[in-house]
């Protein structure tokens, strides 16, 4: 199974006529190099409980500052595989897991990390926006104040970079005392991006960020991406394949709570490896 790193320039929408591929089969990705791991899966098996197995023998390398896509059809371990990266699945009663994940050499199961701290540096974006019932400035603000003390200068400083890293400061910079929840959608997600990226995590996790938002709202998160990516290592769940296709490095294909393949999203859109994966991307399931 191929754990390699690449780029998503050039790859086709599922049902578009696919360029010549002899050059992609013509030579095995090389593989990643240690330094360019940023989150290293081995061996994951997860468990909802006793007997309900969610996922599978999951060996997987996220590269440090890309973009990996998780696809694959509904029910297939997606969000659960994103939610073992910063071991939300704990608040579920009953699940458990084998095997290791490793962020930057630290083995995030092991007995001296801090689920709440690790999810500082693991920050996550869900599917539909959950801004806290607070002000604009609150809901970046609040992480802020758990995690370190910040004066009233240093904490307005970090706000302000926050939610311009987010593109959202020159929309909301004489809105700020007013609720969040009076935005769009589109500036409610890019406002929880804001408040995981004012704590400066190493990770940031994406869980179909974008099914709740118009187009002209999901191009300006993808456009996002594409910019963070420079400060923080990305895994995003999509159901879209032109989405994964447009914005990530790497794509991963589960089914069934398997891991079928996985590679560079290049390789991945015009020469699978694996029959499944040419059915999954060209629409013949799914």
């Amino acid at each position: 199974m191929s754990t390699t790193t690449g780029s998503s320039d050039g790859a086709t929408a599922p049902g578009a006529r696919r360029p010549p591929t002899a050059a992609i089969h013509s030579t095995e990705p090389l593989p990643l190099q240690p330094e360019e791991v940023a989150i290293h899966i081995q061996d994951l098996q997860f468990y909802y409980d006793q007997d309900a197995q969610a996922l599978w023998d999951i060996d997987l390398e996220c590269p440090r500052h890309r973009i990996t896509a998780l696809i694959g059809p509904s029910g297939c371990g997606k969000s659960t595989l994103l939610r073992c990266l910063n071991r939300m699945n704990e608040l579920i009663d009953g699940t458990r897991y084998e095997g290791h994940i490793f962020l930057e050499g630290t083995d995030l199961y092991g007995t001296e990390v801090d689920p709440v701290a690790l999810r500082r540096h693991v920050g996550m974006v869900f599917q539909k926006p959950n801004p806290f019932p607070k002000s604009v400035y609150e809901n970046v603000a609040y992480g802020l104040r758990l995690h370190q003390k910040l004066t009233k200068k240093e904490l307005d400083e970090r706000v302000q970079w926050a939610l311009e890293k987010a593109h959202l400061w020159d929309e909301v910079k004489d809105r700020l005392d007013d609720a969040a929840t009076g935005l769009s959608g589109g500036q409610q997600q890019r406002l929880c991006i804001a408040r995981a990226l004012a704590v400066e995590p190493k990770v940031l996790l994406m869980d179909e960020p974008c099914s709740a938002l118009d187009p002209v709202a999901t191009q300006k998160i993808e456009d996002l991406m594409l910019e963070l990516k420079k400060d923080v290592t990305i895994v995003i769940v999509t159901h879209s394949m032109s989405q994964a296709a447009r914005v990530s490095d790497r794509t991963a294909f589960l089914y069934k709570g398997k891991l079928i393949e996985a590679g560079p999203t290049r390789q991945i859109f015009e020469a699978p490896r694996e029959d499944l994966t040419e059915q999954y991307i060209t629409g013949r399931f799914g």
